[in-house]
Parts: structure tokens; sequence; C-alpha cells
């Protein structure tokens, strides 16, 4: 093999300027010149020949080591799901909002109106408060004949008025003063002279009523109800029942009654006859106070849970006070449902009034200086003091 012989340095090249980087000889290089080291580099893959396509339709690729966005699929499908929801709910409570609507105008176009709050010269000018007259009146004339005979009404005719109480709401949060006006108090009657204040609803019916009322206690009548023996124990039985407790034992053959003493739960068949009963030593005054005991006793039970969360009782309750109710032609059924709210603990209490006294009329009672210094109270809005409160609950 031939010897290689040894290489030694590279021979030193003379100072002087380091020659110009260019082409390189042969390749269009100036002579003496050296070309820049060139290295091989892999061609894009979407550079490839069918690939620079597809490449420019996907999107770029994300940097190595980026981890992979989450999908939002669950959050998205949350969302959707609340939106459904939440729509069915809103339509559900736009239905319940028209169909309540529609319900109260429906009722409210049942009640049967009179005009029973007359205008006429020195009438009492607005009381602080609101202030119902709520009448019972002994109308008969829309019973059938097994219904007179099961409820014990006897056979009268015409209409009569044994209950009157006046409601006077006061303004604000105190409570309301539920007043009973016994029938036989002797009271100056406008154009009649002084007679029995039931004789006014004989002779004039509510109007003429309302008027003597409002001439005796100076108290503007804002609302006016009246309740007859028609619909009374379907209104009761409606609620199932109410309970009351009476201080003697109760046998009334004409009022169809007969109880123990004691507490008891009585359909619509007692109840009518407990108010309407005069069997006691004290006969109508008595008989007032049994009928706020039941007026309490009812609108507590019709404001009950039991009533109120069940739709049969509570339409049922609806629809039998409807039906056995007249009201002045400017009340509605919202006035009512105030009434009843407002009478579930009022202060109840009996017009005071003298001793019995024998009059052209009967024996009746007598207004007093007591009676009205009561009623001046009650217009001014002020507490009655407990010596003036009769019979109070």
């Amino acid at each position: 093999m031939p010897r290689i012989p040894a290489q030694g340095p590279p021979p030193r090249r003379a100072p002087g300027p380091a020659p110009a980087a260019g082409p390189i000889p042969g390749r269009g290089a100036a002579p003496g010149q050296y070309a820049p080291t060139q290295k091989p580099e892999p061609i894009p893959a979407g550079e490839r020949r069918g690939d620079r396509a597809r490449s420019l339709a996907r999107p770029p690729a994300p940097p190595v080591g980026t981890p992979p966005a989450a999908k939002p699929t669950r959050p998205r499908r949350r969302r959707r799901r609340t939106l459904r929801v939440g729509r069915i709910l809103l339509i559900l409570l736009l239905v319940f909002v028209l169909g309540s609507a529609g319900l109260l105008f429906y009722y409210d176009s049942r009640l049967d109106r009179i005009d029973a709050l007359p205008a006429y010269a020195g009438r009492p000018s607005a009381t602080p408060g609101t202030n119902w007259l709520i009448v019972g009146t002994d109308s008969r004339s829309d019973l059938s004949d097994a219904q007179r005979t099961n409820l014990s009404t006897g056979d009268a005719d015409g209409s009569r008025t044994d209950t009157i109480m006046l409601v006077h709401n006061p303004p604000g949060s105190g409570k309301a003063t539920v007043v009973s006006i016994p029938r036989d108090l002797f009271v100056e009657i406008p154009g009649h002279g002084s007679l029995k204040v039931n004789a006014s609803y004989n002779i004039g019916g509510p109007a003429l009523l309302v008027q003597t009322v409002e001439n005796l206690t100076g108290i503007h009548i804002d609302h006016y109800a009246e309740i007859g023996f028609g619909g009374f124990d379907t209104l009761v039985d409606a609620v199932g029942g109410v309970d009351m407790c009476i201080d003697q034992p109760l046998n009334d053959p004409k009022a169809g009654l007969k109880l123990a003493k004691g507490c008891h739960h009585l359909n619509g068949r007692q109840a009518l006859g407990l108010v309407r009963t005069r069997a006691f030593p004290r006969a109508d005054l008595e008989r007032v106070i049994n009928q706020r005991k039941f007026l309490a006793a009812l609108v507590s039970r019709a404001t009950s849970p039991a009533v109120l969360l069940n739709p049969f009782r509570l339409f049922g309750f609806i629809g039998g006070a409807i039906d056995s109710l007249t009201v002045d032609e400017r009340d509605h059924i919202w006035n009512l449902a105030s009434l009843m709210f407002a009478l579930r603990d009022p202060v109840t209490t009996t017009t005071p009034t003298g001793e019995s006294v024998y009059t052209d009329d009967g024996l009746a009672l007598p207004v007093t200086e007591t009676t009205e210094q009561f009623f001046g109270l009650l217009r001014a809005g002020q507490p009655i003091p407990d010596e003036l409160l009769v019979d109070a609950g």
C-alpha cells in the first residue's frame, strides 16, 4: 500500500484583507471567494405534493405541549336545561296569574248587587278607616218547602232584619271593632219618626237602614253586605262546619236547635239555629253575642290552611258566600276578602244603651249619652275604654 506522506499544518497566509464572501467558484462566485456553508433542510409535510391544499383547510395545530381545550358540551347542556326549566316555570306562573284573575272577575260578576248606600243631604263625611254595615235577614223567598222544613225557618213572608253589625276597620294596624246594634234600639228613622232600628229596613230596605245607622252613629258607611237564610247552611257546610262553645244548654224547637252546654262542631243547620234563637233570659242581647261568636268562628275557619289549601272547600266557600250575600253596587269580591281578614281577631261589643223602656213601638232600648259617647270615640278613631265595652270579646 502506498504510504501517505504526513500532512503538516496548512501554510500561513500573508497578512492582508480577508477575501470577501461571495459566490462559490463555478457557481457564479468571483475567483478567490468562498460560499457560506449550506445545510440540507427537510421538506415540510404541507409542501409535499397534494398536501398543500389540505394544510390550508386545516386550522393551525396547537404548540407542542399545550393541553387540549375542554369540550363545552356539559356546561352548554346545563345552561340549556336551566333555560328550559325557567321557561316552563314562567309559563306555569303566567297561567296561574291569568287563571286566578279570570276566576276573580268571574266570581265578582256573580255577586248580587243593590243600591244600598244612599246619597242625601247632611250625610256624614268620610270617616277615617273603613266601615261596613253587615245585615242578616230572615227572608225565605229563595227557600223551597223542603228547605224551610229542614232549617225550621217557618213560613213567614217578607223580609226583616234581626242582625245589624257595624264593622269599623281603623287606618293603620289597629284591630277592627265589631259593634252589634240591637234590633230593639229606639232611634229616629228619617221621615218616619222614632221607631225600633230594624223597622227602617222593613220600611225602606237597605238604603233607609244605612241612613238610619249613619244618623245614629255619625259614621260614614263605606260598604254594605247582607246575608239571608238561603245559602247560609251551605256556606257553613262548605268549610266543614265551625267550632263554637256555649255557656248554657239550648233547646229551641222554633229554631230547630238542641245543644248541650260546652263546645260543639256545628254544621250549617245547627249554626243557623244558633244565630236565630232568642231562648235566653236576655233574649236579643244574648243572641247578638252568639252572632258575633259565630262570625268569628266562621272567619277563623274560612281563613285556616284546612280551607285555603283545599280547593274543594275554598271554592265551595266562595260559591256559598256569593249565593248567600247581597252587596252594594260599588262593592267587589276583593272588598269582601279584605273584610274577612280584618275579622280574624277583632274587638267585639254591643252598643251601650239604657235599660228597656216602654215606647209607642213596644218595649225598646233607649239611646243615652253613653251611646253617643261610644260612637263619638269610634268615629274619631280613638280607643274605646273598657267601661264602654258591653259583652266584649
